[in-house]
């Protein structure tokens, strides 16, 4: 009888491990790489694969919602997951390219409080996305080189004082508003202005001044070696990259926060995927407080007030929320409004 309820249970045991073999899932998740993926996949895709069983294939993208939907209209769905910047994360879910996703279906933080009050309002304000980070564009310079030091966004785009070339990430979105603040246009006007022709006219022609002098690039990865090899004297960057730059490569940069435009990311699902339970399991733990917390090793401000108990004090001025009252806020409603006439405005303006 203890032979027979022995291989019973063997049999149980094995039964139960090809089920759980069965269930699991391969999924696609698509973000940034670099250290930002980095750290993305230390926090929040291992410790969701050990727990889960199921696997991930993660993917590097440059942004932008062109790819999404391709993939949407052609009803050829490759990607499942993917870290969208909120500056498109509007555009992206009006027009369908994302599915919508049950707010309260969300855990409570690690303390029990509710979702709703742990995240920042803005983390969850657009029903197709969970915010991962606040974070920024800024600029940044090599301090070992040559000559003045700059401090202002009116800087980058004197090649007078401050000779060399500028890198600039291939896309309208925060060059134009950085080319009205460095023109003189208040903050907070920035995006009323941007939204007339005059405005878009005069944003262009700040552009105009630097534009033999820019050094063009796809990835965020792309800008610390930009400045790194020389390739040019000011990069703009998402905060994270320079700071592990500085922190983890001791690299000699320095970030320039003045008009920094700083926004959330979040983790959203492409429409249409066959694995949207799947990825909204990763998405719900990947969003809980301890997986946040980890994005401050890249200089990330989590979106949950409950991730702050994991969080090193000493690291607040690094974060884009230290430095709010020197920038603005991303407008994504304003983007996916006007995103789709200003692309086609910027692509004509660089083959001019």
């Amino acid at each position: 009888m203890k032979l027979h309820t022995k291989l019973l249970a063997g049999v149980t045991a094995l039964m139960l491990c090809a089920m759980g073999q069965a269930q699991a899932e391969t999924v696609t998740i698509v973000s940034w790489g670099g250290a930002y993926g980095a750290v993305q996949k230390k926090y929040m895709i291992d410790p969701w694969v050990e727990a889960t069983g199921n696997e991930v294939l993660f993917e590097d993208y440059p942004g932008g919602i062109a790819e999404m939907k391709a993939q949407v209209e052609a009803g050829n769905i490759q990607w499942d997951a993917v870290d969208i910047e909120a500056i498109d994360l509007e555009r992206a879910c009006s027009e369908g390219y994302l599915e919508v996703l049950d707010m309260g279906d969300l855990p409570p933080g690690d303390d029990g409080t509710p979702a709703a009050e742990d995240f920042i309002p803005v983390a969850i304000a657009n029903e197709c996305g969970v915010g991962v980070i606040v974070w920024s564009v800024i600029y940044a310079y090599d301090k070992a080189a040559e000559g003045p030091a700059p401090t202002s966004i009116a800087d980058f785009f004197d090649t007078e004082k401050f000779p060399g070339k500028r890198a600039l990430r291939k896309r309208p979105q925060v060059n134009l508003e950085w080319a009205l603040m460095a023109d003189g246009v208040p903050m907070d006007e920035v995006y009323d202005v941007l939204a007339t022709d005059e405005g878009q006219a005069r944003a262009f022609a700040k552009l105009d001044t630097i534009k033999d002098d820019i050094v063009w690039f796809d990835s965020w990865s792309q800008a610390p070696q930009l400045l790194n090899d020389g390739g040019a004297a000011m990069v703009q960057s998402a905060n994270g990259r320079i700071y592990a730059a500085i922190a983890d490569d001791g690299k000699p940069f320095e970030i320039v926060w003045d008009g920094q435009v700083y926004d959330i990311d979040v983790w959203s699902i492409l429409k249409g995927t066959a694995k949207k339970d799947v990825v909204w399991d990763f998405i719900k733990f990947a969003t809980s407080s301890k997986p946040l917390a980890g994005m401050i090793d890249v200089a990330y401000g989590p979106t949950r007030k409950s991730s702050d108990a994991y969080v090193d004090a000493a690291i607040t001025q690094s974060l884009p929320s230290a430095h709010t009252d020197v920038g603005i806020k991303a407008d994504g409603i304003f983007w996916a409004d006007y995103g789709e006439s200003l692309g086609e405005a910027f692509n004509e303006w660089l083959l001019q």
